[in-house]
């Protein structure tokens, strides 16, 4: 493509490829909700392949306005002077400026604008078409610490300016993207299982004398993949490179089984006996289900989740549909809500939101543009649990308008006094 044609959402797209590249682990990235509608400001219709490129789009607030793109980026990321800003790894903010209808593109701005963004990004960057960024831009840059990103026509990307990360931390929703790109993210993720027990053996196969698949598989289990993904997921261990480790909350499901039955020989033979059970956990196994609450709470979403069934509860609606708990999420936390609920596909993200970020409520009541580690997976875990009345299903069948999100226990008849 021409210089020319490096138009703002062109340039955004080159620094994401850079920055976010396909193979990347670890790492997650949203471009604002502005760039998935068809056409840009000056009327010139966004190419639908650029915006497969682009996607997935949500609309964050980071400082006091809306970057354009938003991410947490591999960690051996070499454009960053650090990997990490204190146990996590960097929450980085871009700008995009294009060539406008008059040949220009205001890098300037677009410096300011980033700088803006260190209130809660660790790092801060502005990318533009090469050949558009004048020396008075890069000085300014290395004054107020915001990277700059030289794009060429061939989609070849220079740093300019190396940013310095920032010990910034963000608290509001921002954190919804450190969530996406850690081991619980649902993106590109699933819960590959929905019941807890799965999980939950997962620790106590790893800790037996045996080989942890071949043990899992006979007693628990033929799925041992999908096992460890969820056993990830529910930070039950940690999945690394040299092989999966037992997390402290997981550790301590393997004291519980100690506790209840002596060994964990012994723990594991009680799993056995539940196979294919299609009984509520918490019914079958009250113990367990017990322990599968306490480790499902510590699931981010779930926090979310109950606090805002809870909220409706108080306000009088126990049962909401899914419909109107993604409005009443969304009202109070937009990001997560959209991350922990939708597809990232650019059509799904592009018929839902408004290019200010908003919802289309008609587009909710479609089962398809819903996020099945969440409406299928993560709820069938929850009715598992106890926390609320009915299971997941998949979003094939799935009738939004219909599908009831209740706590089994709401507290409005105790909170209600409380407040008296």
């Amino acid at each position: 493509m021409a210089t020319a044609a490096l138009t703002e959402p062109h340039v955004l797209a080159g620094a994401k490829a850079h920055l976010f590249p396909e193979d990347g682990t670890d790492a997650y990235a949203v471009v604002d909700t502005q760039f998935a509608q068809d056409r840009w400001i000056d009327d010139r219709r966004i190419d639908p392949d650029l915006q497969d490129l682009l996607a997935p789009f949500n609309h964050v607030q980071v400082g006091s306005g809306y970057p354009d793109l938003v991410g947490v980026p591999a960690l051996e990321n070499d454009l960053l002077a650090v990997d990490r800003v204190g146990d996590h790894p960097p929450l980085l903010a871009v700008e995009a400026k294009g060539r406008t209808a008059t040949g220009t593109a205001d890098v300037e701005r677009g410096i300011v604008q980033a700088y803006d963004r260190l209130d809660e990004a660790n790092v801060a960057m502005v990318a533009a078409p090469a050949g558009s960024i004048p020396q008075s831009a890069l000085t300014l840059a290395r004054e107020v610490n915001v990277g700059i990103l030289a794009v060429a026509e061939d989609g070849t990307v220079t740093p300019e300016v190396r940013p310095r990360a920032v010990g910034a931390r963000p608290t509001g929703e921002a954190d919804a993207i450190r969530f996406q790109a850690s081991a619980q993210g649902v993106a590109d993720r699933n819960f590959g299982l929905n019941h807890p027990k799965n999980y939950l053996a997962y620790p106590l196969a790893l800790v037996h004398e045996g080989d942890t698949e071949a043990v899992l598989a006979e007693r628990v289990v033929g799925a041992t993949d999908a096992a460890r993904v969820g056993a990830a997921f529910l930070d039950l261990i940690e999945d690394r490179h040299d092989g999966p480790r037992l997390t402290p909350l997981g550790e301590e499901v393997v004291r519980f089984g100690l506790r209840a039955y002596g060994s964990v020989d012994a723990a594991l033979d009680q799993f056995r006996e539940w196979k294919r059970s299609q009984k509520r956990f918490c019914d079958l196994a009250p113990r367990w289900g017990q322990l599968t609450r306490r480790v499902v709470y510590q699931y981010p979403a779930t926090q979310l989740l109950v606090d805002r069934l809870q909220r409706l509860a108080d306000d009088g609606q126990p049962e909401p549909s899914l419909v109107e708990l993604v409005e009443y999420c969304h009202e109070t936390h937009p990001t997560f809500t959209v991350e922990l609920f939708l597809r990232g596909t650019d059509d799904v993200r592009q018929r839902v939101l408004t290019a200010e970020g908003d919802l289309q409520r008609d587009a909710l009541t479609d089962g398809v543009v819903y996020h099945s580690p969440t409406v299928f997976q993560l709820k069938t875990m929850l009715y598992h649990a106890g926390i609320v009345t009915e299971t997941g299903v998949e979003p094939s069948t799935l009738d939004p308008e219909a599908d009831a999100w209740a706590l089994r226990e709401p507290l409005s008849r105790f909170r209600s006094r409380s407040d008296n």
